[in-house]
């Protein structure tokens, strides 16, 4: 398997990981520089080269991903047969410098509505390295057409269509999913935040309107759906930074960019 492809079953794994590139040799190694492999909690793929040195990359790599460090490492190898290696010795001669960056789990965030505000939401999260989830239960709102200024993303996209039931998605979604609510009917709003309060394992969930339509909708989650009160309080109402009141698509949309990337810097990594 290619780095590449290791790297891209990380990402889809959802697990962390540390990718290990030979950055500069001088004199005789076993690999040149460039040479690269990928470390997982209890997998690798491809080789620097074996012996002491790619030991010691996979233990360090292995330390980083238990203590979710987030800057690059470079380690430095003489190797000669005076050095007191970890691994036993290698003696090709030379020196190798070696560069371990860490693969974060990648975050995810589903957008159930892709209607005005959730289209120039998209348009804005596609710009940021996650997996982004778009789900509407209209088909004309997902076509290959609409959907092409997207075509460019930084993120990774899965488009959902669903006719019936928006809200089975939200079992599908990977592990701390922050969710944002914003479809064009109340009533699949108010399914949504039901069911999103019965997906344990989601992140944030975020709910787009007024005041009004957040008080109809907590009466019945507790009436109706019998969720506790703190329970409900995972849901965040209304979205969006506070002091920016424009009503446009696109200044709502950035509003709401911009308090989910705060969330992201609150959660850390």
């Amino acid at each position: 398997m290619t780095w590449v492809a290791a790297v891209t079953r990380l990402r889809a794994r959802r697990e962390p990981g540390v990718l290990v590139t030979v950055a500069t040799v001088r004199g005789h190694a076993p690999r040149d520089a460039g040479a690269k492999l990928v470390v997982g909690r209890t997998e690798t793929w491809g080789s620097i080269g074996g012996g002491n040195v790619e030991a010691v990359a996979i233990d360090r790599a292995r330390e980083m991903i238990g203590s979710a460090e987030h800057d690059p490492e470079l380690l430095d190898f003489a190797l000669n047969d005076k050095v007191a290696n970890r691994h036993g010795v290698q003696c090709c001669g030379g020196t190798v410098s070696v560069l371990l960056e860490p693969l974060p789990v990648v975050r995810a965030v589903a957008v159930f509505g892709v209607g005005h505000v959730g289209m120039e939401l998209a348009r804005i999260l596609a710009r940021q390295d996650l997996d982004l989830h778009l789900i509407d239960t209209r088909a004309d709102l997902l076509t290959a057409e609409r959907l092409d200024v997207l075509a460019d993303a930084v993120a990774q996209l899965h488009v959902h269509h669903t006719p019936l039931l928006p809200e089975e998605v939200l079992e599908t979604l990977p592990h701390g999913t922050h969710v944002l609510i914003m479809t064009h009917d109340h009533a699949e709003d108010a399914a949504l935040c039901d069911a999103a309060l019965r997906t344990t394992h989601l992140g944030s969930i975020g709910l787009i309107g007024s005041a009004a339509k957040w008080g109809r909708f907590r009466r019945r989650l507790v009436t109706e759906g019998g969720h506790a009160e703190s329970t409900i309080d995972r849901i965040k109402t209304p979205i969006g930074l506070g002091d920016i009141n424009g009503k446009e698509p696109a200044t709502i949309a950035v509003s709401v960019a911009a308090d989910l990337l705060r969330t992201f810097e609150t959660e850390g990594g």
